[in-house]
């Protein structure tokens, strides 16, 4: 049984509209924090993120039974971790320490007060996986809409959206077809381990496996010595063929233990050894260049690339491409998996005109490598104004004229503000994601963009109540003064 959220009011405890936040300090948790107060005290906004969050946790459950976490509770646990970029360990420590937080989250914050509540680890880990990236979306459509019309100063207004792509790195280690092959036989053989234990196998010529992964990782250092650190090409391939010699020896016996007791996650390590092993072969013992395209970079974070992107060293990870407008709101963004720039453009139009009816695109700003003729195109045909995107290479007179005008030259130089929204968007936790699998990854990165957008409504809720609290004080000094004359 799991509610939205029940606030035991008692001495200690108070109201979440009547919290005061400490706003002048330039972290990141204040505005956060501030924003989240005013989607739980806005009717609207609270009834249609609950109903999102009741939609995807509560779904199919009964309504008896053990009580749950609230799900005003995962929403904030879940936000803070990113908008402070920390990990699970400073999250259970703030969940139960910070006062505001727990403020905020309704609850007791003292723990010699009767009624404390005290998360537990696993309990915040577990209750925050069962968010995914497809409802916090939808939670993040509502929060750009709130925040367009928070900052809109115009009712006809257009918008200056600016594209760019950065890489979110995955949390692995750097890549050799050795160290991978040594990683595949490793959690092959930790598997097998597994499975002689729960199907009571007769250990015969298993009775070594802690010592078989030793004596592998000791040839992986021997072999990675030689080959990396200039020795000569006899004794390169000697080094290479014994690695090899004693990977196929453990892989002949790991498929006889896969034919008598099939096992998906044992099939799936196998396979990588097998495919690795052959990798080895082609590129240090024949001389072969391994196409990118057969290449796999992690066997634990399988969707991780290997990303030149203009960088002095290559980024391990996946290229997120964002969108913002002139008050830095993220209006889309999409994780490119093993896609380019320039096949972005259209589906970015799309998306869009669906999400955003109507919406007002002034201008749309891009770097060289969104450039192509039918890019630019699809934006004249999508009625923007202005399209500030410069082509690759050597330009016509048309082109060259196009690219020297006066809006176009202020357009490109406001468009490197996208630069500052990312690297924003990497003090909320994108510029390397810790959590494993894809699906936490898309998690993470959805987790991050609406951290960012909450805090950027936070932070112009408190300046337009600093505006105000100016001009209430202006005016008062005003009427005193006119009244002494």
């Amino acid at each position: 049984m799991r509610q939205r959220f029940e606030q035991q009011l008692s001495l200690g405890v108070i109201p979440i509209s009547e919290v005061k936040i400490r706003t002048k300090c330039r972290d990141e948790m204040p505005t956060l924090l501030v924003a989240l107060q005013t989607i739980f005290v806005t009717q609207e906004l609270n009834e249609t993120v609950f109903s999102i969050l009741e939609d995807k946790i509560c779904k199919d459950k009964k309504d008896t039974g053990r009580k749950g976490m609230d799900l005003w509770h995962i929403l904030v646990l879940s936000l803070v971790r990113h908008a402070s970029n920390t990990n699970w360990d400073k999250l259970h420590y703030l969940a139960n320490n910070d006062m505001t937080m727990r403020n905020i989250m309704g609850l007791h914050n003292n723990e010699f007060g009767e009624g404390f509540h005290e998360f537990e680890y696993q309990n915040i880990l577990d209750n925050v996986s069962l968010l995914d990236a497809e409802t916090i979306d939808k939670i993040g459509a509502i929060v750009v809409d709130y925040g367009m019309k928070l900052f809109k100063k115009k009712e006809d207004e257009g918008h200056q959206l600016k594209t760019d792509s950065f890489v979110v790195e995955t949390n692995v280690h750097f890549p050799t077809d050795l160290n991978l092959l040594n990683d595949s036989l490793r959690k092959s053989l930790k598997r097998t381990q597994k499975l002689i234990q729960k199907n009571k196998i007769s250990p015969e010529g298993w009775r070594k496996i802690k010592f078989t992964i030793n004596s592998f990782k000791s040839q992986l250092r021997a072999t990675s010595w030689a080959v990396f650190n200039g020795k000569k090409d006899d004794y390169k391939k000697a080094k290479v063929k014994e690695y090899i010699a004693q990977a196929k020896e453990i892989e002949l016996k790991l498929k006889i233990v896969l034919a008598n007791y099939p096992d998906a996650e044992l099939q799936k390590y196998t396979a990588y050894i097998t495919l690795f092993i052959n990798q080895i072969e082609r590129r240090l013992l024949k001389g072969e260049i391994i196409p990118a395209e057969e290449k796999v970079f992690s066997i634990f974070e399988e969707h991780t690339e290997w990303i030149n992107k203009g960088k002095r060293y290559p980024e391990l990870g996946n290229t997120l491409l964002i969108t913002t407008n002139q008050n830095h709101l993220i209006m889309d963004y999409k994780i490119m998996f093993k896609e380019k720039d320039v096949s972005q453009i259209v589906p970015l139009l799309e998306r869009l005109k669906t999400n955003y009816p109507t919406l007002i695109i002034d201008s749309l700003s891009t770097d060289k490598g969104f450039w192509s003729k039918d890019n630019f195109a699809s934006c004249v045909k999508a009625e923007i104004k202005n399209t500030i995107m410069p082509k690759k290479g050597k330009s016509t007179k048309a082109e060259y004229e196009r690219e020297h005008q006066e809006i176009f030259v202020r357009l490109r130089n406001k468009h490197s503000a996208v630069e500052s929204n990312i690297n924003m968007l990497e003090h909320r936790g994108l510029n390397r994601c810790m959590d494993k699998g894809k699906s936490n990854f898309e998690r993470y990165v959805a987790l991050s963009v609406l951290a960012y957008n909450l805090h950027l409504v936070g932070k112009e809720i408190v300046r337009q109540k600093i505006e105000k609290e100016k001009r209430a004080i202006k005016s008062a000094q005003a009427s005193r003064y006119s009244k002494a004359a």
